[in-house]
């Protein structure tokens, strides 16, 4: 299964490390998406920064 990750709040005031989190998922500007398997190491970086993306899950 895959879940699309949408970036929908600027990353703008929160921690360095959140921002590299959302660097890591390929997220740099405002309503950019990226498509991922879902996997525990994404699932944890979704975790991180869950008030800043809003995630869909893709039947495929």
């Amino acid at each position: 299964m895959k879940v699309k990750v949408t970036l929908v709040k600027s990353p703008i005031g929160y921690s360095e490390a959140q921002r590299k989190v959302l660097q890591s998922l390929g997220l740099g500007k405002m309503n950019s998406s990226k498509v991922h398997e879902n996997n525990p190491c994404i699932q944890g970086m979704i975790r991180k920064c869950a008030h800043l993306v809003a995630v869909e899950n893709l039947a495929e």
